[in-house]
């Protein structure tokens, strides 16, 4: 969300970034604002004429009794009773005009980066950087289900009968080497100075709306029925939240947090779950970094958040490249967004694995979470988010490129130590 002021002052500037975002159906929502903002700045500016003249009738009346002026104190009274109906009927305007503003506002996109380039979709991301060499081997790499299938690794019949397509079973290696590499990123990320948190995995309605837009809320949440509360579809949503309505010291910032969480996704709008595969499912689990700034850090936050990513991957030996997501592949919130892919070698091509995105002050504004400073006043501090690795996505990375040609999967040196030493993983069948 976007601030009222900046938009009552620019608004042919929101209006264009509606454009770059191929959201024209909501210029009009700009003219909408701007009038009935102008409405309730008349209804303020007629309430507070209306306090000062009630205050000053009202303290004739004491006069006027003590003069035995009856009927001029009564005549007076019934003034300022018509005084109080008339400041009634604009406090209510005004609170309806304001829940009227506040639901457009909620859904004119951020502000996009001068860095994003302009496009309808994903399929306009623009490559940045490449890391490591990707590379084919000389022979055939099996699907991944088909690899984990010959450590005996999965179970997606039972998965099935239990609760539909989107769902699996990890079992032994496999499931071991799943958690071998959340393991891996939690140490990565604290070694890197983020405090390691297990948040909650359900949140409530009003911390949705604060870290999203009502499309994604719409497309990937669950909810308990019943309840004020919604699964979570990354950390990320109640690493924000917690600090909902909260005042922070500047010396409090940066907060640099790295969580853990499963995360829970309806994937609306995916062309159906794969029954073969765990590329894109309801379920997975996912280590995540989050970082709330001075406005001012947030773009050297932004670059060291993907360089984590990276970092991160390569240590796996795993090739990734870099992706600047087009406008039009921006999440209303989101001012600036970056992926990071991996190289399959098996489709010959990258796919994704993570997303690091700088959301501005627009989850700070909906969730009221500010920053304390004496000499400027209260603002609203930046809030960026990225993920460290989501298995089970990323074990289609891993195995693909770490397998040997003898059906083996090699296990890097930096996982060795979460494997109880192995170096190597031998097939079942």
């Amino acid at each position: 969300m976007i601030d009222i002021k900046f938009l009552r002052a620019n608004p042919e500037a929101v209006k264009e970034n509606i454009r770059k975002k191929f959201q024209d159906q909501k210029l009009v929502l700009v003219d909408e604002i701007i009038e009935m903002d102008e409405k309730v700045r008349q209804a303020k500016a007629r309430g507070d004429e209306l306090r000062s003249q009630r205050n000053a009738v009202s303290r004739q009346i004491g006069a006027l009794m003590k003069q035995g002026l009856k009927e001029e104190a009564e005549k007076t009274k019934k003034l300022v009773t018509d005084m109080a109906d008339e400041l009634a009927s604009l406090e209510a305007q005004e609170e309806k005009l304001a829940e009227e503003i506040k639901s457009r506002m909620m859904v004119i996109p951020n502000i996009i980066g001068p860095e994003v380039p302009i496009g309808k979709d994903d399929s306009e991301n623009v490559e940045i950087e490449r890391f490591g060499e990707p590379t084919v081997p000389s022979w055939e790499i099996p699907y991944h289900v088909d690899i984990m299938e010959t450590f005996d690794g999965i179970d997606l019949d039972s998965a099935r009968r239990t609760s539909g397509n989107g769902f699996y079973y990890l079992k032994g290696d496999i499931a071991r080497l799943h958690s071998s590499i959340l393991s891996y990123a939690r140490d990565f990320m604290i070694d890197r100075g983020f405090t390691y948190y297990i948040p909650p995995f359900m949140i409530h309605g009003d911390v949705v709306k604060g870290v999203m837009s009502f499309s994604e809320m719409e497309n990937m949440m669950y909810k308990i029925e019943g309840e004020d509360l919604y699964l979570i579809g990354t950390s990320e949503h109640s690493m924000i939240g917690k600090f909902i309505d909260q005042i922070l010291d500047k010396d409090q910032l940066p907060q640099t947090l790295t969580s853990y969480s499963p995360c829970f996704r309806k994937e609306v709008g995916a062309h159906g779950i794969e029954e073969r595969g765990v590329y894109r499912i309801h379920q997975f689990e996912k280590q995540e970094m989050v970082v709330i700034c001075e406005p001012e850090d947030s773009p050297m936050w932004f670059d060291r958040l993907w360089q984590n990513s990276v970092d991160f991957f390569r240590s796996l030996d795993i090739p990734v490249r870099t992706l600047e997501c087009c406008s039009g592949d921006l999440a209303d919130l989101k001012v600036r967004s970056l992926d990071v892919e991996a190289w399959s070698p098996r489709q010959k091509k990258y796919f994704e694995v993570g997303s690091c995105s700088n959301l501005g002050d627009a989850q700070a504004r909906r969730l009221g979470i500010r920053v304390r400073d004496k000499e400027k006043g209260n603002y609203f501090p930046h809030t960026l988010n990225n993920t460290v690795v989501a298995p089970p996505r990323m074990l289609i990375a891993f195995l693909e490129n770490n397998l040997q040609e003898d059906g083996t999967v090699r296990i890097p040196k930096p996982l060795q130590p979460y494997m109880g030493g192995k170096e190597l993983l031998t097939p079942k069948k």
